[in-house]
């Protein structure tokens, strides 16, 4: 009986969709920037993703700040566009991998704890856009914000390269349950800005992902918006 339902859902697959579905996470955070994927080379790509996040915000900030290093090319598109300064305040350690994967809260913690630093002085009574590619716990994200507040930020405004992540991948990318999502329990983006601490708080919009893209149509948005393309 289990044969005879795949069968079924592959012959649906096969009569219906005939466009890919390439994950649009790869463009945003998994793929190296240095390389060329679905029609997209990646860098570009996560240019225009931090330029989409600047024509949307008018915070006054002295200093623009990724999270080394996926977000390192969307907070470049932002600090251009923006014409606020572009500053490497957190040092990654690279010996430390992908937190958000690790199947443990408190291996996530010590991770967070041994993957960043802060740069000697240089928040000390600045105003920081921190910019990330994602938000999918949020427990890593949440200990940067106090972690940079604690090294003398006046204020500290997160800006998200990629709409709220609301459900699961189920084709191959290890991402959490639907009720450990941070925007399912906190219920909305202002909640989820006070868990962060942050000051403010800005994601893109699905369909602002979509106009970054060459081909948006040949893109899965699952984990954004629900519409798995197999079912």
């Amino acid at each position: 009986e289990e044969i005879s339902s795949i069968k079924l859902n592959a012959e649906k697959y096969r009569k219906g969709r005939r466009t890919p579905a390439h994950c649009s996470f790869e463009v945003i955070y998994f793929a190296r920037p240095d390389s060329y994927q679905f029609g997209e080379f990646i860098h570009e790509a996560r240019i225009k993703l931090g330029e989409k996040l600047a024509e949307k915000d008018d915070v006054e900030a002295d200093a623009v700040v990724p999270v080394p290093d996926s977000s390192n090319f969307i907070a470049l598109g932002y600090s251009r566009k923006r014409g606020i300064p572009l500053h490497f305040g957190l040092i990654r350690n690279h010996y430390i991998g992908r937190t958000f994967i690790q199947p443990h809260q408190s291996i996530r913690d010590e991770s967070v704890r041994q993957k960043f630093n802060p740069l000697f002085k240089f928040f000390e009574n600045k105003k920081i856009v921190l910019v990330d590619d994602s938000i999918v716990r949020g427990t890593t994200l949440r200990k940067l914000v106090r972690m940079i507040k604690g090294a003398g930020a006046k204020e500290v405004h997160l800006r998200i390269g990629s709409p709220p992540v609301k459900f699961p991948c189920h084709y191959g990318i290890d991402t959490p349950t639907f009720e450990e999502l941070i925007i399912n329990r906190v219920k909305s983006i202002e909640k989820v800005r006070e868990f962060m601490e942050a000051d403010s708080l800005i994601y893109l919009a699905v369909e602002e992902l979509k106009e970054v893209l060459r081909i948006p149509e040949n893109f899965c948005y699952a984990c954004f918006d629900g519409n798995y393309p197999v079912k």
